[in-house]
């Protein structure tokens, strides 16, 4: 397991609050940012200062995704980063982030962990899928590293694991009474006629032929 336990004492902490999300009891006192939008991530980030630093993300996994991706494009992942996520989050059950999630994402301790992204530049904070622009299958082919996943018609889902080897995928069944096959791997590819990328619940602008998800070089920090 990709786990490296921070230091006993705490970076300093500050908050992401998205949307017009409350602030958590358990955060009050600390220097809270309203974002609004991804420009905001953006100049937010770029102004970290050097040294030990957390960052406390109040939203949702898309949210968590905005914030992981500048911190990989900027070259910050030993930034810290706690999750106060919505009732409903895949990240959540992911990274095993249970009750007290705003208390832990204080005072809780940092743990590497793989971190995923795709072709494009652009971390995965909980699911991505592959699917037709109306939710249906996409016609192609899927690998897991060297461990064809589906060959045909199918929707596929991506999500990253808190481990080694760094992700899961698996074909999405018509029915909820057939248990899934997940396939683990360091990345998983698509080739296909033509698919729409789903990256936490957000669709991509526009159909592409090749997607490719895959584990950083370099994992980001959990806080929990």
């Amino acid at each position: 397991m990709v786990s490296t336990p921070s230091g006993t004492e705490t970076a300093p902490a500050r908050v992401l609050l998205f949307g017009a999300r409350r602030l958590p009891r358990a955060l009050r006192g600390l220097p809270v940012d309203p974002v609004a939008d991804p420009d905001a991530v953006r100049a937010l980030v770029d102004a970290l200062p050097g040294g030990a630093t957390r960052l406390i993300v109040v939203g949702a996994d898309a949210d968590l995704g905005q914030v992981l991706t500048r911190l990989m494009r900027a070259e910050k992942l030993d930034v810290e980063l706690g999750f106060v996520p919505d009732r409903r989050s895949r990240a959540r059950r992911t990274y095993r982030i249970g009750i007290g999630t705003a208390r832990r994402a204080r005072a809780g301790r940092a743990h590497r962990v793989p971190l995923i992204r795709d072709d494009t530049g652009t971390a995965l904070a909980g699911r991505a899928s592959w699917q037709s622009a109306d939710g249906d299958g996409v016609t192609g082919e899927a690998t897991v590293d060297d461990t064809l996943l589906f060959e045909g018609v199918a929707v596929v889902d991506v999500e990253p694991i808190e481990s080694l080897p760094g992700l899961r995928a698996s074909v999405r069944g018509r029915t909820r009474l057939v248990p899934r096959r997940w396939v683990t791997g360091r990345a998983a590819q698509l080739g296909s006629e033509g698919a729409v990328v789903v990256r936490d619940g957000v669709a991509g602008p526009r159909p592409v032929t090749r997607s490719t998800f895959y584990r950083h070089q370099q994992g980001w920090l959990l806080v929990r």
